[in-house]
């Protein structure tokens, strides 16, 4: 199977109508795009590349031919837009690895949005919120461990009795694991990784390019 043939499949891993994807078969658009994105080669190598844009633009069209305002800047749109635009790509993430295809997100589209919505013609309403790349794997990675079931998965409350013994336990399977990977090793923890992520500001561009997109919360 082509992996382009996959592309085909998309109408029928989504239901939402505040989803629009772009898929990107220009080389010298994704090349843009790639130097945008922390000039990951992955963007122009995959045998293809989405872009998984939230799209209010779409129903604010609607409700004007319905000759109903549209309310811009609700919180509760925006969440249903980016909420339903993650749905449809784990969708495609679950379809196109169970046909022994490979996906790598592609978050830091986010680096510079509005240099790629400007790259891609984005209306009011609509912003990108991270790329797909989708193509047959030239790597077999090691299987990364997971946070144990008990950490994630509660019973009517949010109990976190056993949390600080399983996180524990845990860094210690991921510092073996970073130690001993075929490829990228390092020495780190995960809780050590996790404190530096969220000790930083992260991409604060977002919350006024996403008043610029007309996406000013309410």
């Amino acid at each position: 199977m082509k992996v382009t043939n996959f592309i085909s499949l998309l109408p029928t891993l989504f239901a939402s109508y505040t989803c629009t994807v772009i898929q990107i078969s220009d080389p010298h658009l994704r090349d843009k795009i790639a130097h945008l994105a922390g000039d990951q080669e992955y963007i122009r190598s995959a045998g293809a590349f989405l872009v998984f844009c939230a799209d209010l633009h779409r129903a604010a069209r609607i409700g004007s031919r319905e000759n109903q305002t549209f309310v811009a800047g609700m919180t509760e749109h925006f969440i249903i837009a980016t909420v339903d635009v993650s749905l449809f790509a784990q969708n495609c993430v679950t379809a196109a690895e169970s046909m022994g295809l490979g996906t790598c997100y592609i978050g830091a589209v986010r680096n510079h949005p509005q240099e790629i919505s400007d790259l891609l013609h984005l209306p009011e309403q609509v912003y990108p919120v991270f790329g797909l790349c989708i193509g047959y794997p030239d790597q077999n990675p090691d299987l990364k461990p997971r946070l144990p079931l008990s950490v994630v998965l509660k019973e009517n409350s949010y109990d976190e009795t056993r949390d600080e013994a399983e996180i524990s336990q845990y860094d210690q399977q991921m510092a073996e694991y970073y130690r001993n990977r075929n490829a990228s090793q390092k020495n780190s923890r995960w809780t050590q990784e996790i404190a530096a992520l969220v000790g930083r500001e992260a991409r604060p561009h977002m919350r006024g390019f996403l008043e610029r997109r007309g996406m000013n919360t309410r």
